[in-house]
């Protein structure tokens, strides 16, 4: 849960006040005292002897909120009317739907959008397969893929409860990349129906954005996919994770004026986003990378919970075969990275790193270690969350990326294509913005996206995964 109240647990409670000097006061003090953050102020209307008022308060958690609205309700002359559970209300009929970019305002245009006229749109894909790119939605849309079995802090919830994911992730393809992204959800998790579904359905889109789906199946199901499909699959939950991590150590090494390549970095979690990460940062250059999993660091040789992803990951990292807990193989280490689970990170594991330490404690909502007890002992801290310097966010990487893949048709994408995508949102902190509290853009800063699409369109041109 949240330590201190957010957006997340927002409230509108409706009350009827008495007419009375200091009665608001009243009201805005008990919400104080209650641990609440209040925000806007509405007035509904004006009644004899009373004022209707909207309260928007932040709360911590569902029971916080209860206990705000207990503390108004003892309140002589206030009457609570409603309360308005402002995250839920926005959900409420879905958060996306389809627009027409056509208008439909006669016979005339029905007959070019519909009967009998697409009719000739129709013969010329079918002689020309291409062309779908040119007339139909393909060219600028992206399938959402899920099966619901690792959604973020949530863990194996299902198809239906992990719409509302994907349908947020579809919002911020559209509103940041312009992309028509459209969520689906599988009421399966045996990794070949899920390769089938995807399959069939590929001919409408330009991009498989691949989420919220559990190692190692993830692993399996978009390397088969990569090679039957000439539309880029991308799991984001890997990729989109491992390119903003990237980013946000090649602005570390800025900082400090040292060679990336040669930072020694211990990761926490093999997990889908730990093993994209390590993988990215190895084949960048950085030649000493250790990944824990929870039997400790895996190492060439190691013969216990070893996979074949695993296996395949200790091929290119551990140099050294160094055995060990976090604990142990982090004495010396440069940076950490934590992909994992919350507090298993020490501030003595800290304090046993090399001079200017840099931790990633990128777990959410809970990270590897509190940002409270790790701020005094590195130089760079960054964690997954908003209300802390240095958000690693894979929202700077996923709307760029597909935008500019979707705008030269890609057929594919490869780690050449990731790395520049990593420098795109690196260098958008330009050199005297570069701080320890400023590694990594804003989420919301727009040109980010542009730099990334722009970056990774050149890119795959010139490495030969573009058909424009």
């Amino acid at each position: 849960m949240y330590s201190k109240p957010s957006p997340s647990y927002s409230i509108t409670i409706r009350v009827a006040i008495d007419n009375r000097i200091g009665m608001f006061a009243r009201i805005a003090t008990a919400i104080g005292a209650s641990g609440g953050d209040l925000g806007a102020v509405d007035i509904v209307r004006v009644e004899k002897g009373k004022i209707v008022r909207d309260i928007t308060v932040n709360a911590r958690d569902e029971d916080h909120e209860k206990k705000i609205v207990k503390a108004i309700k003892r309140l002589d002359g206030v009457q609570v009317l409603r309360v308005f559970d402002r995250t839920f209300s926005a959900h409420t009929g879905g958060k996306i739907e389809i627009r027409n970019r056509y208008p439909i305002r006669d016979r005339n245009d029905l007959s070019k959008v519909y009967t009998p006229g697409v009719a000739r749109v129709c013969r010329d894909i079918q002689s020309h397969r291409e062309h779908a790119y040119r007339y139909t939605i393909k060219g600028n849309s992206v399938a959402i893929v899920t099966d619901g079995t690792a959604v973020l802090g949530l863990g194996d919830i299902g198809p239906e409860a992990a719409l509302p994911v994907m349908e947020g992730k579809a919002m911020i393809f559209k509103e940041f990349a312009s992309i028509d992204a459209f969520p689906i959800v599988l009421n399966t998790k045996d990794p070949d129906e899920i390769i089938k579904t995807v399959e069939y359905l590929s001919p409408t889109f330009g991009g498989i954005n691949l989420e919220d789906i559990a190692a190692p199946r993830c692993f399996y199901i978009e390397r088969i996919l990569r090679q039957r499909l000439d539309i880029p699959v991308v799991h984001d939950d890997q990729h989109g994770t491992a390119v903003v991590v990237l980013a946000a150590l090649i602005n570390v090494s800025r900082l400090f004026g040292k060679n990336l390549r040669k930072f020694r970095v211990v990761m926490a979690g093999a997990g889908a986003a730990g093993a994209a990460t390590a993988r990215l940062l190895a084949a960048y250059g950085i030649e000493n990378i250790i990944v824990c999993d929870r039997m400790g660091a895996i190492y060439k040789g190691r013969r216990k919970d070893m996979d074949i992803y695993k296996r395949e990951l200790a091929k290119i990292t551990n140099p050294n075969r160094i055995k060990g807990s976090i604990s142990e193989v982090i004495e010396g280490a440069n940076v950490f990275i934590g992909l994992s689970a919350p507090n298993i990170l020490k501030p003595k594991d800290i304090r046993k790193m090399s001079k200017d330490a840099v931790v990633f404690a990128l777990a959410n909502p809970e990270p590897e270690i509190s940002p409270e007890d790790a701020l005094p002992l590195v130089r760079v801290l960054a964690t997954g969350r908003s209300d802390y310097p240095n958000q690693i966010n894979n929202m700077l990487s996923f709307p760029g990326i597909f935008r500019g893949l979707l705008d030269v048709r890609a057929k594919g994408i490869n780690d050449e294509v990731k790395f520049e995508a990593a420098k795109a949102i690196a260098y958008s902190v330009k050199e005297n913005e570069l701080h320890e509290d400023y590694i990594i853009p804003s989420i919301f800063d727009k040109k980010v996206t542009s730099s990334v699409a722009h970056a990774v369109a050149k890119t795959a041109r010139k490495v030969g995964l573009a058909r424009k």
